[in-house]
């Protein structure tokens, strides 16, 4: 894929050179933004083309010119690494100002332990962000709740009873709750809540074992 610019708009093309069919970025599965920051880029890129460095003659002209070329070339370099990434493939990129090409490659997904693969699934779609902070929120707040209710349990137990009956009691409700934890750690959603389950028990056990002896 090579990206182009045409009559100041910018345009996306197959690999077969010059005969290749171009295409408008906002056909393409890119996102709109991505598309109208390639069309804006693609415009200013033209005017700057138009006006060259030191063509008025003034030595300040040609300075502001320069740096012009330097901010349209970058800007066209992290464009192409967007639509690499975005489409999973090679792009090609033309600086429009001295006609230079670059092969800008899409980036290589981190590796990914089996074990990781084995205890939290897969990894979030492509483009898709994690999404932490309502993530963590989520897993905060059921931990707090399964801590709370085991002790609460825990205390009870011992009290009324005895210490080894609430210690009983407890590794029932762990080994109840688990197989399930276990099989939700590979939802996109309810893993969250899966992990904060989690830890509000391994928290937990550590209030029942004071509780207890």
């Amino acid at each position: 894929m090579e990206l182009r610019i045409r009559e100041g708009r910018a345009v996306l093309a197959g690999p077969d050179g010059g005969s290749a069919r171009e295409v408008d970025p906002h056909s393409l599965a890119i996102g709109s933004d991505l598309a109208q920051a390639l069309h804006e880029w693609a415009r200013v890129a033209s005017a700057v083309g138009a006006a060259r460095p030191g063509d008025s003659g003034d030595p300040d002209s040609g300075d502001t010119g320069t740096e012009a070329v330097s901010v349209v070339s970058q800007r066209g370099r992290q464009l192409a690494q967007r639509v690499a990434a975005t489409m999973g493939t090679s792009v090609r990129f033309v600086d429009p100002v001295s006609g230079e090409g670059v092969i800008v490659d899409p980036p290589t997904p981190a590796p990914r332990s089996e074990l990781a693969r084995r205890l939290f699934g897969t990894p979030d779609p492509a483009g898709e962000p994690t999404p932490w902070l309502t993530g963590l929120t989520i897993s905060a707040f059921v931990a707090a709740v399964v801590v709370v209710a085991m002790l609460a349990l825990a205390n009870t137990l011992a009290r009324e009873t005895s210490g080894w009956l609430a210690l009983l009691a407890s590794a029932v409700v762990t080994a109840g709750i688990a197989p399930s934890l276990w099989l939700a750690r590979r939802v996109p959603i309810v893993r969250w809540a899966s992990f904060g389950a989690a830890a509000g028990i391994v928290i937990a056990w550590i209030g029942v074992l004071v509780v207890v002896f």
